[in-house]
């Protein structure tokens, strides 16, 4: 945090931004979640079969 500090006093064209508490909500992608979830517990040595949820 000190290096983005530092940056941030010494650039004087640099800026910040505050995202937003929301930002992660609005910016969550199910797809890529769901493939980081697969690959996770592939890697944990599990075989993964998804079939899409009756409504």
């Amino acid at each position: 945090m000190l290096v983005i500090a530092w940056y941030l006093i010494t650039d004087p064209d640099a800026s910040y931004q505050e995202l937003g508490a929301d930002w992660h909500r609005r910016h969550l992608d199910p797809a890529r979640t769901t493939r980081d979830l697969v690959r996770q517990l592939q890697a944990l040595g599990h075989q993964v079969a998804l079939t899409p949820a009756s409504t």
